[in-house]
């Protein structure tokens, strides 16, 4: 249970008791319980937008939905994607590139990454109409937590200072397996065969992002984690919406 709570302290912003608050330990372990922490937030996300969409239309209920996702994590996913996108577009060495990643001023290549990611995601989950609406928003987070899961089993810590890295500790080869078996079976059940195309294909979307970032840094950063979950995030629905407009609904 503290590892779970642990995992919930450090993905959202929601408060724990005071009594309830992980240590270090907790922490270390607490990785295989990022997807579960992705369903419970998939889960509300979807019944609010379920609920949303009695008083509004689907344009202004996907807005709402990009915005609950945004700000469950009280916008570090969002930071992290913006940092990751001024280090990787900066066409300097290495070394560079983290310095770059490390200033918390946000240059040029960060403002467009999170305009174009941002209004890429309201425009393909304002694309997907119900039944298929309720799995894709679920669905979602699922694939943003776990693509923090592969990165991490995957890479090494490319700084050897940081919050991640205690994180990191723990990692094995086996979460990224882990992270397939829940995507797969969170896509499945909740939406059926597209829904099992979306979780296989945001693994392989996470796969691609972290060799991507292995070749640019040798390794993760809390701002790839953060990028790599936004990133991810945009396959459910982008599956979902060409699924329903490619005829294979």
């Amino acid at each position: 249970m503290k590892r779970f709570l642990a995992a919930l302290q450090f993905l959202t912003i929601l408060p724990l008791p005071r009594g309830l608050s992980p240590d270090e330990r907790a922490l270390e372990g607490s990785i295989p319980f990022f997807p579960v922490v992705g369903l419970g937030i998939g889960i509300a996300v979807a019944l609010i937008d379920r609920g949303l969409g009695l008083l509004f239309p689907i344009g202004v209920t996907s807005v709402f939905a990009v915005i609950l996702l945004i700000a469950v994590s009280g916008g570090l996913h969002t930071d992290g994607l913006a940092d990751t996108a001024d280090g990787f577009f900066s066409s300097r060495p290495r070394e560079r590139i983290l310095e770059i990643m490390r200033d918390s001023r946000t240059g040029p290549m960060g403002v467009a990454a999170i305009v174009c990611v941002v209004a890429l995601k309201i425009a393909i989950i304002a694309s997907v109409y119900r039944p298929s609406r309720a799995w894709v928003l679920l669905l979602t987070p699922v694939a943003g937590r776990s693509a923090l899961l592969i990165q991490m089993a995957l890479l090494p810590y490319a700084r050897p200072e940081g919050l991640v890295g205690i994180f990191h500790r723990n990692r094995s080869r086996s979460h990224a397996l882990w992270a397939l078996t829940f995507l797969i079976a969170a896509g499945g059940l909740a939406g059926g065969v597209s829904g099992l195309i979306a979780g296989v294909g945001s693994f392989l979307f996470a796969l691609l992002f972290t060799a991507c970032v292995r070749r640019r840094i040798g390794g993760l950063t809390g701002d790839t984690l953060g990028a790599a979950c936004e990133l991810t995030e945009l396959v459910p629905a982008l599956v979902a919406s060409a699924w329903l407009y490619g005829g294979g609904a």
